[in-house]
């Protein structure tokens, strides 16, 4: 099983603290975020990992190098330019091949459960399933509606104030069929903003898994210090 996970953003809300350091390479309980994310890789049998790198690529590459410490297959890509959530993966469509592939966001913690996502991707014959976690304050995320068995039919980015009851927020992890690449352009674009809500104009399959999980995210500075117990 193979599985891309995103860790090329600058994370500039986080000010100083990411000049230094990219943002997955943050630690949270002694281990950086990222290597948190290849754990929870590791836990459900997944091997061959992706990583997408921009801000400081060799902190991440000479940390975890191909993957050997950890007993999986590490490849990198590097863009000069930001690709975005989704345009990201068209550095590694040759990679992947005609098999499905999970998604993980790099500068978030979580404890998913993949086998639950793929089996619901499975038995839905879903293009696109994504997992969601619970949240009372929605303002900063995406958060999608549904239908019958957790089909997607509408997905908020960011939602104002009354424009919508659900408290089901993206977790930055999702599972793909390999046709996603039909769907994603060259060039910049963004799951969230771009290719969910296209998805879903298409009339495209896609489901939701709603779990009651931990998902830890470090976006802002008070986001941060909450985690981390940092005042």
């Amino acid at each position: 099983m193979k599985a891309i996970i995103l860790a090329a953003g600058k994370g500039e809300r986080l000010k100083n603290i990411t000049k230094t350091i990219p943002k997955p390479m943050l630690k949270f309980k002694g281990k950086s975020l990222l290597e948190h994310n290849i754990n929870l890789c590791i836990k459900f049998g997944i091997n061959e990992i992706f990583i997408n790198t921009h801000h400081l690529p060799d902190i991440i590459k000479d940390y975890f190098g191909n993957g050997e410490k950890f007993n999986v297959s590490i490849k990198y890509s590097y863009e000069r330019e930001l690709l975005g959530t989704s345009g990201a993966l068209n550095n590694f469509k040759s990679e992947l091949g005609n098999e499905p592939f999970f998604i993980l966001y790099g500068d978030n913690v979580s404890d998913i459960n993949l086998d639950l996502l793929k089996k619901k991707a499975i038995q839905s014959d879903a293009l696109a399933t994504i997992a969601f976690h619970y949240r009372e304050d929605v303002s900063t995320s995406g958060v999608a509606e549904f239908g019958e068995n957790e089909a997607i039919v509408r997905f908020i980015e960011k939602p104002k104030i009354g424009e919508t009851d659900s408290h089901w927020v993206n977790a930055g992890i999702y599972y793909f069929q390999s046709d996603i690449f039909n769907y994603i352009p060259d060039g910049f674009s963004d799951f969230g903003k771009d290719i969910f809500p296209s998805l879903l104009n298409m009339g495209k399959k896609m489901y939701g898994l709603c779990q009651k999980s931990t998902v830890k995210a470090f976006d802002t500075l008070d986001m941060y210090k909450k985690n981390t117990n940092r005042k």
